[in-house]
């Protein structure tokens, strides 16, 4: 015999392991003198017990159920939309100026390819074709290059169109080398010429067979530009060493030479 520790009922079928009315374990007893039938019930051939399913989990009265919110979603969400953004601005503004930079550059470099420098032959007697850095749109003004290197190249290239101009005499490529306001010192005394003395002055030397330019150094301030260097000269059989230290503006999206200091070096 076995009882429902729920309901106290007592059940007499070896069979039955849990209550049909409330689904309890039943428990063995050995006292058969409490048994108590079942309830009779017309239908008990046809009865069916359903099969016993835990209670779900119901919370205690006075507990309130937590609902998970949206809004925190929607604020991460458009947080991070927000630092995209940002980022993506902090990186327009930090390579806007370098890719400007590199367009300017590149279009120095254009107008550099167009100009034609031809070194003399070793006699130095050379028909005058020689063309500075002057581009072809030169009323166009573009600012000044800001890359030492390429600064450097520009005034190297012009220095030896220079010293052509000077071993020919060429005065109008001179014109075109020297800024109206170019200033040097000549001669033993040291005495300034301007622009239209340097060209009245200027020479034909047949003598320099080939020059060469050495320790190149450029400082840039906006622009102005000072080249500082060494160039030596072959006359005859023997060689001319000097320091030269030249000035240069940047104008009409070229650079022309203000000054020029010349030393000989021992």
């Amino acid at each position: 015999m076995k009882r429902c520790t729920t309901c106290n009922r007592t059940y007499t079928d070896p069979n039955l392991s849990y209550c049909i009315d409330d689904g309890t374990p039943l428990t063995p007893v050995e006292d058969e003198s409490t048994v108590v039938s079942p309830r009779a019930s017309n239908t008990e051939n046809t009865w069916n017990a359903a099969p016993y399913q835990p209670p779900s989990y119901v919370p205690p009265p006075g507990m309130q159920v937590r609902r998970r919110r949206a809004w925190p979603w929607v604020v991460g969400i458009l947080g991070a939309f927000i630092l995209g953004i940002v980022a993506i601005s902090i990186a327009a503004v930090l390579l806007l100026p370098r890719m400007v930079r590199t367009r300017q550059n590149a279009q120095t470099n254009r107008a550099i390819a167009n100009s034609n420098t031809a070194e003399p032959p070793a006699n130095a007697n050379v028909d005058t074709n020689v063309n500075s850095n002057v581009n072809a749109n030169e009323d166009v003004e573009t600012p000044p290059p800001t890359d030492d290197d390429l600064v450097k190249t520009q005034l190297r290239d012009l220095e030896h169109d220079w010293t052509v101009a000077n071993i020919n005499a060429d005065k109008k490529a001179l014109d075109r080398i020297l800024a109206d306001d170019f200033v040097a010192p000549a001669g033993e005394n040291g005495e300034l010429q301007t622009k239209a003395d340097y060209i009245k002055n200027i020479e034909r030397d047949t003598t320099i067979r080939k020059w060469d330019f050495d320790d190149l150094k450029v400082a840039l301030a906006g622009d102005r530009a000072t080249l500082t260097g060494k160039i030596t000269f072959e006359v005859g059989d023997r060689e001319l060493k000097y320091d030269f230290v030249d000035k240069f503006v940047w104008r009409g999206g070229r650079w022309q030479a203000t000054g020029s200091v010349v030393t000989p070096r021992d």
